[in-house]
């Protein structure tokens, strides 16, 4: 359990694991606290918003629709990569879902099928619609699959919880499907592989952080750091920054 991060601390989280955000007006305050609690929080929801169109899809999860009020989620992931937040606190996006879920999730440990709804989601979890009509045929975006990963590995790293904390919306409540079109199983591989700090997406990229060296990088990827060096055109002394973006040789 942990409790919430304030608004600065989150977007600031976000930030630092390279997360393009774009902040609408009021975000911070926009939420349901006067329908229940926020919190403690256990970990972070992923969901598809069966829309089309970032503009389209960034109002109806600020504002919701009739007979749910918005915020449906805390940020909107869209097909470029950018994250809009639009609400921060309690937001309409879990619902009520299982409490042996809830359980796994805590102790992250495997997740159990979903087939109740008696925990309150709503306050456990941060929320996450990523702009996909959800028909398995809406292709997801390499850009877009990497802003999931970040935003839930941001969150883990600030609470220090593993990869297991993340879940889809389709093992929280029963019925549901989201998101549809990539597995939750491989999403937390690579979030894993993100927090150890292994490169993202199958073994293509490392974000430099603070006190890395090519030979430290490659000791650690088991790879030749010379040959890290030359696949990013990176020449005698060698110096790379933080944040950073490395293509990692095969």
């Amino acid at each position: 359990m942990a409790t919430p991060l304030s608004a600065d601390a989150f977007v600031a989280a976000l930030r630092a694991e390279g997360v393009n955000v774009i902040e609408r007006p009021g975000w911070r305050t926009h939420n349901r606290n006067h329908k229940g609690s926020w919190g403690p929080l256990n970990g972070v929801m992923i969901h598809h918003t069966v829309t089309e169109g970032t503009g389209n899809t960034v109002r109806i999860c600020e504002d919701g629709y009739s007979g749910l009020p918005g915020p449906l989620c805390h940020g909107v992931i869209a097909k470029d990569g950018t994250v809009h937040l639009v609400g921060y606190g309690r937001a309409n996006h879990a619902g009520a879902g299982d409490s042996d879920v809830l359980d796994a999730v805590v102790a992250e440990r495997a997740l159990p099928d979903a087939n109740e709804a008696d925990q309150d989601g709503n306050s456990r979890f941060y929320g996450f619609e990523c702009e996909n009509l959800g028909d398995g045929k809406d292709p997801w975006p390499a850009v877009q699959l990497d802003a999931i990963e970040r935003v839930s590995a941001a969150l883990c790293r600030a609470h220090k919880w593993g990869a297991a904390s993340v879940i889809g919306h389709l093992e929280w409540q029963p019925g549901k499907v989201d998101p549809k079109g990539f597995t939750m199983s491989g999403l937390r591989q690579r979030i894993s592989g993100r927090l150890s700090g292994s490169p993202s997406g199958g073994g293509s990229v490392y974000t430099v952080r603070g006190g890395d060296t090519l030979s430290g990088i490659g000791q650690q990827l088991g790879v030749n750091w010379l040959a890290l060096a030359r696949e990013n055109n990176i020449l005698s002394p060698y110096v790379i920054r933080p944040g950073q973006k490395l293509k990692v040789p095969k």
